[in-house]
């Protein structure tokens, strides 16, 4: 895995884990029961961003490096989602020692 595809790989799991933190634990003005007139009742009154991306940060790192594990053991890789067989038989690989067989 390349720095690159390591930091992706990141990104993409802090966003989409802080998608669904930020509902959590949400008080709207209409919950308070002190609407500002002019907006609406859903509005967030409470939302306390900051913690929610400290719980997003460390659930992220966790599920990255279980991922990272994954993807760099070999446990799963891309030819097992080749369901249709497009990718063809894997290559053979060369002996260790250098032999032909």
């Amino acid at each position: 895995m390349t720095i690159t595809s390591a930091l992706v790989l990141y990104a993409v799991l802090w966003f989409m884990t802080f998608l669904i933190v930020i509902p959590i634990r949400l008080e709207t003005q209409g919950d308070l029961g002190e609407v500002v007139p002019g907006t609406h009742a859903g509005a967030p009154e409470n939302h306390h961003l900051k913690t929610k991306a400290k719980i997003t940060t460390l659930a992220a790192a966790v599920m990255w490096v279980g991922l990272y594990f994954i993807i760099t053991s070999g446990v799963i890789s891309i030819r097992d989602f080749d369901w249709f067989n497009r990718m063809g038989d894997a290559p053979a690989t060369a002996p260790v020692d250098g032999t032909d067989g």
